[in-house]
């Protein structure tokens, strides 16, 4: 089993095999994440899916406070590299690395990406992390695609942290789906009621996962679970 902690938005910080990996680090500008002391916050590698300013807005400074290896695509660890993070790894869909919590796969995600400088942010992503007790996704911002069915053929998938929140990413409807793809009954869910465009009925998303033999779990901002 697994510790995971749940910053709001898209964030969640994972320890894996006394490591602590934290994604898309979006916590202090986000008023519904006010209480989460953000320079408390302990990560040995923060990992960053997209470019948007609601997924990387507190990467720079928890990366730098705490001396830690950030992992992304090639475009937007060079940004990083290029404003004084010393620990950066790039990646690019299709590859693996081998970290010291577990093995990392950058995966396919269907979505935009721009910096919030503006800079190109590459072609967004997902990651999927095999570890010494499990295997799980994150799925970071997209839509449904029939990729996912390739993740779901090469790994034995624990959970997956889905976007539900749907406008701008899949909804629960198609995060359902996304689960089915990969071969999960455990959802995460992430991107959802930040903004009011992601607002989303809480009730009858769990009702909807119900229904669909999934158990969705939804964290309260600050909340910590073992898979």
């Amino acid at each position: 089993m697994i510790e995971l902690t749940y910053y709001g938005h898209s964030s969640y910080l994972v320890n894996i095999n006394q490591k602590t990996v934290l994604f898309d680090p979006f916590i202090s500008p986000n008023p519904k994440a006010s209480r989460v002391d953000v320079e408390a916050i302990k990560a040995d590698y923060v990992l960053i899916s997209h470019g948007h300013e609601d997924h990387v807005a507190d990467a720079e400074s928890i990366t730098k406070a705490n001396n830690a290896m950030l992992v992304s695509n090639y475009e937007i660890a060079v940004w990083f590299a290029e404003k004084g993070i010393e620990r950066y790894h790039p990646m690019n869909h299709g590859g693996s690395k081998e970290f010291d919590f577990g093995k990392v796969k950058y995966v396919h995600a269907v979505h935009s990406s721009t910096l919030p400088d503006g800079s190109s942010g590459g072609v967004a992503g997902g990651f999927v992390i095999k570890h010494d007790e499990g295997c799980f996704y994150y799925a970071g911002d997209t839509a449904l695609s029939y990729d996912m069915k390739l993740i779901g053929e090469e790994f034995k998938i624990d959970f997956a942290i889905l976007p539900i929140g749907d406008n701008f990413t899949m909804g629960i409807k198609d995060a359902i789906k996304a689960a089915d793809f990969v071969g999960t009954k455990k959802i995460l869910g992430m991107h959802y009621d930040t903004f009011p465009y992601i607002e989303i009925d809480t009730e009858a998303a769990k009702k909807a996962a119900m229904e669909a033999g999934k158990d969705l779990i939804l964290l309260n901002i600050g909340e910590s679970i073992r898979l």
